[in-house]
């Protein structure tokens, strides 16, 4: 079995009866558009093996150790690139801004440029989920989220975006890009 393979059956095993935060689909959706949008800039299976259990060790009982020992060293770190510290001593609300700027530190110091790539595809499909229930909700979609300061969403997704330069020649980043803009054209 390839290593792609193995981490789809993982991340579906895993993710199972899950629903993304709106309730609308299978959280298993997520992480495979993710892949999908990787396998427009790479071909490596490791990244696109990555984006497939990117949230696994975030919002399942899989371990860093399960990733690292199941799919090896490369994919374990690219994972944990995306592995937010949930901080569980403080409501979510109060931890937003240290979480995404503990993750933006990651991001900016990565080596590998597949943890770009790892990103673009995370960010890329939440970004489509969030325009598609912005346009459904208007500004109630805030409401759905920690964090409900729509000003606070813009900083952070702009942030990534300015952290991708190095991907801006792809179709992903481009698309991302404009998704920013359209998003976030109101807010300052």
């Amino acid at each position: 079995m390839s290593l792609f393979d193995d981490a789809v059956i993982f991340a579906a095993e895993k993710h199972a009866g899950m629903r993304r935060k709106d309730g609308s689909m299978p959280y298993l959706i997520h992480p495979l558009e993710a892949a999908l949008i990787a396998s427009g800039i790479t071909e490596e299976e490791e990244i696109l093996a990555a984006c497939v259990l990117h949230d696994t060790v975030e919002d399942t009982e899989a371990t860093k150790e399960d990733i690292l020992s199941r799919f090896g060293s490369r994919v374990a770190t690219l994972v944990d690139s995306e592995t937010e510290d949930k901080m569980p001593d403080l409501p979510p609300e109060e931890s937003w801004q240290t979480r995404k700027e503990q993750s933006l530190d990651e991001l900016k110091n990565a080596a590998d440029p597949g943890v770009r790539i790892l990103w673009l595809a995370d960010k890329l499909s939440n970004l489509r989920s969030l325009y598609r229930l912005k346009e459904e909700l208007g500004d109630r979609v805030w409401e759905q989220f920690h964090q409900k300061d729509p000003a606070r969403h813009a900083w952070y997704y702009r942030s990534v975006d300015r952290a991708l330069l190095a991907l801006s020649e792809t179709d992903a980043w481009k698309e991302y890009h404009d998704l920013v803009e359209k998003l976030f054209s109101d807010v300052k």
